[in-house]
C-alpha cells in the first residue's frame, strides 16, 4: 500500500481505523526529506500491519494544531483512532519499526 497524503478534511477518516504512523512534514524540512525514504521502505516491508499518511503541516495547519505538532518532523503512531506514540526529529528505521511493532497486535 503507497503512502497516503492527507488533508484536514480526510486527516480524521484516515486515522480511525487500524495501525496509522501519520508524518507532520513540510516540503522545505530537511530532516523530513531524511525520513521519507526511510517511511517508503517500511511501508514496503510492514504494510500489512501499518498504514503510512504524510500531511504537510503548511497546508494543513488545523491537524497539526489539533495534535500540538510544534517542530517537525512529528511522527504520531494511531491505533483506531486514538494516538498511542510519538516521535519527533528524525529517526532510524530499526527505531520506527520497533515503535511499530510495540503497538502491533
Amino acid at each position: 500500500m503507497a503512502i497516503e497524503h492527507v488533508t484536514d478534511q480526510n486527516f480524521g477518516q484516515e486515522t480511525a481505523e487500524g495501525l496509522v504512523l501519520a508524518d507532520f512534514w513540510a516540503p522545505w524540512c530537511g530532516p523530513c526529506k531524511m525520513i521519507a525514504p526511510v517511511l517508503e521502505e517500511i511501508d514496503g516491508e510492514m504494510e500489512d500491519k501499518v498504514q503510512i499518511v504524510k500531511l504537510d503541516v503548511d497546508e494543513n495547519q488545523e491537524t497539526a494544531g489539533k495534535y500540538g505538532v510544534m517542530s517537525i518532523p512529528t511522527l504520531l503512531l494511531f491505533k483506531d483512532g486514538k494516538v498511542v506514540d510519538q516521535v519527533v526529529g528524525f529517526q532510524p528505521k530499526e527505531a520506527l519499526v520497533d515503535l511499530i511493532n510495540k503497538h502491533a497486535s
